[in-house]
């Protein structure tokens, strides 16, 4: 199999894996199984699994609508969704390189292009993920607190209550951060955001660029996005990421005051996926958000 078989035939991925027709090797991918594939050509791939079968309904088909939602802005770069099925997504491997001042810079000047392409409402035309939870898209065009409040922190300190990753006291400081959301400013128009823009989603390419990979891609906050690159170690240069950014579409007033608002949202998905490890995390950054 090579390229040109793979593009008109992506349906075959499948067989070939199966009786080890491609050479296959591991790479490190998260919460899905994932690997390197060569072609007969020389051409790699980057390939996903789920762990065990059936893969969760609709994941890698909400992956690859997103990465190719983003892609077709035309700014930041994303890999080419080659072969997208129920249980296997697999996309044009990216060569990695290492992280500098003038691929940062760059990377900054692409996301606030990938934002300005916008989004016609908060949420998605699909149904979405955010590693191995649903993400509620259902679109609305409404104000973005309202939105945020009900789509992206209440389903999620919902799912950490229930599984005891979060106490009572933590659940009514959440609560209460929900329920003054709109007193938070930020109102903006959606913008086009990959939604899951932590550290490790964004892979440093041997090209000089900043690729997207993983997205949970919607019409959101452009915050966000930008918020949650400080999360978890926070990504390097993001002093020259943000500084390019504003060169671009500088933020609006009080931006630095909302990163724990943003980033209580993937904070919370992880309380809701990985359980309690992250409930100091949760807490902290609610506090702060209340705090102002």
């Amino acid at each position: 199999m090579d390229l040109a078989y793979l593009r008109a035939h992506p349906q075959h991925l499948p067989t070939f894996l199966t009786h080890q027709r491609i050479r296959e090797t591991p790479v490190g991918g998260g919460v899905c199984q994932a690997s390197r594939l060569t072609l007969d050509d020389g051409s790699s791939l980057f390939a996903k699994t789920w762990p065990s079968d059936p893969a969760p309904e609709g994941m890698f088909a909400a992956e690859a609508a997103g990465l190719a939602w983003l892609r077709e802005a035309g700014s930041v770069p994303v890999p080419e969704v080659l072969v997208a099925l129920p249980d296997l997504l697999a996309m044009e491997w990216i060569e990695p390189g290492e992280p500098s001042a003038a691929a940062a810079e760059r990377f900054g000047h692409d996301l606030a292009g990938l934002h300005r392409a916008g989004a016609d409402a908060f949420g998605a035309g699909w149904a979405g993920y955010i590693g191995p939870l649903r993400l509620d898209n259902t679109p609305e065009t409404g104000a973005w607190g309202s939105w945020f409040a009900a789509r992206r922190l209440l389903p999620y300190l919902r799912t950490s209550s229930d599984r005891g990753a979060l106490s009572a006291a933590d659940v009514a400081v959440v609560e209460q951060v929900i329920n003054t959301i709109e007193s938070y400013g930020g109102q903006e128009p959606p913008a086009r955001i990959h939604g899951d823009l932590w550290p490790g989603n964004l892979l440093w390419g041997a090209d000089g660029r900043g690729w997207l990979v993983d997205p949970a891609a919607h019409g959101g906050h452009r915050e966000t996005d930008l918020a949650t690159l400080a999360l978890f170690g926070g990504v390097p240069h993001l002093d020259r990421i943000l500084a390019a950014y504003q060169e671009v579409w500088p933020l609006a007033e009080g931006w630095r005051a909302r990163v724990p608002l943003h980033q209580l949202h993937l904070l919370l998905v992880h309380t809701a996926a990985f359980g309690g490890g992250y409930r100091s995390a949760v807490r902290a950054t609610a506090d702060t958000v209340l705090r102002g």
